[in-house]
């Protein structure tokens, strides 16, 4: 029998930048914020390089931010939350600003921002070139510490949501070390991230697997567009798991994409050449090093002697792999980077299940549709973090009895390294419908062995919506239908239908 404790506030699950933002903003309710990594550490926010996109200057809008957003969304933003994510964007910057975050700024006192793809304006909000993300946490974690409604347990892995007979989420089970324990609570908050983990070649943390969708799903929350997954096409290809990143920054100053011999070649992609969306930019990356010419990102002419300063994150993760970026072109290639699809929410981050709600990379809001646009991921965290912490500590607890929780069995290391092959092959920035039919056999396969783990799970929710979608769009190209089709959102409502074995 697991231990019972009754917490009679708000339980979130996850310390990045929307968990945290979640926590504070549910003030006065008293949070109990549970996360198996460390603090800010295991989570995608502190590794995001670029910053922070918000229309913040003179000569820019939200309503220009708006447009851009729903642009790159290839037709599934929906176009209420774009503008609501713009419009509140300003303010959310200026809140993180105000708990320490030391956003660059312009002589005049003004925040300075960076140009990235697909942005009409420069509006991204950075911190020396490329460390938002970690500056950013640092003082959003130290602010949550000292919040005194917020009690932080580290060490605690989710395994399944306590609910009623009418489904309402009353709680969750966690793991600590070889033990459960149920925690009873008015609300629970998911911001557990992507999916990242799940591929053999990713960006982010190898601990975000996915584990919070696949518990909402399994509990029977609607699931919105989990076949869309973005690659981001400049992780530095040195041989390192997780792999580094090169910003995208960096192309916004000039840097160049060539081929092995010099040559730069996104114009014969894209007329917006480097600046052009991240999925085409990565499909072109994958052409060309799939055609045996390679691909580099050239900074020695934008940016050269200035790595170590404009640029450290990279400048550290280059030298480490024996790549001098002062002088040496950067190998690159695409790598998962971002899950735009997750549990579906309204703009008050509710999702189909009372008592349940869910904020970060793990929702899908509609806000990035099938391709998010560069430095909208931390924007949305905080913007939608706040918004649940607001929604959680106005919602009213519930009585009456529990049913027994499912506790979904835990995948062995060697079963997740068969899986992430498999995803990163027939799940990746190109797909067909028979390496799609390959991998939801070998999720089945894994099924038969280990259970209903919750990264297969998750898996298997991509790989079937991908299979379904037969068209390309956005983060889903598919080679097999590489025309686009009329421009529908995926809704998958029947959590036995979605996870069961193919």
């Amino acid at each position: 029998m697991a231990e019972r404790l009754n917490h009679d506030g708000v339980i979130v699950v996850g310390a990045g930048l929307a968990g945290l933002a979640a926590a504070m903003s549910a003030a006065p309710a008293r949070v109990l914020l549970i996360t198996d990594a460390p603090l800010n550490s295991g989570c995608s926010s502190a590794w995001a390089q670029g910053g922070v996109a918000a229309a913040l200057s003179a000569d820019d809008t939200p309503e220009l931010h708006a447009a851009d957003t729903i642009a790159a969304g290839a037709g599934l933003v929906v176009p209420e939350v774009a503008h609501l994510l713009a419009e509140e964007g300003p303010e959310a910057v200026r809140w993180l600003a105000g708990l320490g975050a030391p956003f660059d700024r312009t002589p005049d006192g003004a925040f300075a921002q960076s140009l990235e793809a697909a942005h009409s304006r420069a509006r991204v909000a950075r911190v020396k070139g490329d460390q938002a993300g970690k500056a950013i946490m640092q003082a959003v974690t130290v602010a949550a510490l000292a919040s005194p409604h917020i009690e932080v347990r580290t060490g605690w892995k989710l395994a399944g949501l306590l609910q009623d007979a009418s489904g309402r989420v009353r709680g969750v089970v966690v793991r600590q070390g070889a033990e459960l324990i149920e925690i009873t609570a008015r609300a629970v908050i998911l911001a557990t991230g992507g999916i990242g983990g799940l591929y053999a070649i990713t960006t982010t943390p190898a601990e975000l697997k996915g584990e919070g969708l696949a518990f909402a799903a399994l509990a029977g929350a609607t699931i919105a567009d989990p076949e869309f997954v973005q690659f981001h096409p400049t992780a530095i290809d040195i041989g390192r798991d997780p792999a580094p990143l090169a910003t995208e920054a960096l192309r916004g100053e000039g840097a160049k994409l060539t081929g092995a011999d010099g040559a730069p070649f996104m114009a014969r992609y894209h007329k917006d050449a480097e600046l052009a969306p991240r999925d085409v930019v990565a499909r072109a990356i994958h052409a060309e090093r799939l055609a045996g010419r390679g691909a580099f990102l050239d900074a020695r002419q934008a940016v050269g002697a200035h790595f170590p300063d404009e640029f450290p994150a990279v400048f550290a993760a280059c030298m480490g792999g024996g790549v001098d970026p002062r002088v040496q072109p950067i190998p690159v290639a695409p790598a998962c980077h971002y899950h735009m699809g997750g549990i579906a929410t309204d703009v008050h981050a509710r999702t189909t299940l009372p008592g349940l709600l869910a904020a970060g990379e793990c929702a899908a809001t509609g806000v990035h549709g099938a391709n998010r646009l560069a430095s909208n991921s931390l924007l949305e965290t905080a913007v939608f973090g706040r918004r649940a912490g607001h929604t959680a500590r106005e919602t009213t607890a519930a009585t009456g009895p529990l049913v027994r929780a499912a506790i979904a069995p835990e995948l062995p290391a060697p079963a997740l390294a068969v899986l992430r092959q498999a995803m990163s092959r027939d799940a990746g920035v190109v797909r067909d419908a028979a390496g799609l039919t390959r991998l939801a056999d070998q999720i089945g396969a894994l099924e038969g062995q280990h259970g209903r783990a919750a990264p297969l799970v998750a898996a298997r929710l991509v790989a079937e919506a991908a299979l379904a979608r037969r068209e390309s769009r956005g983060g889903h190209f598919r080679a097999d239908y590489p025309q686009a089709a009329k421009p529908e959102r995926t809704f998958v409502t029947a959590a036995e239908r979605a996870c069961q074995a193919a």
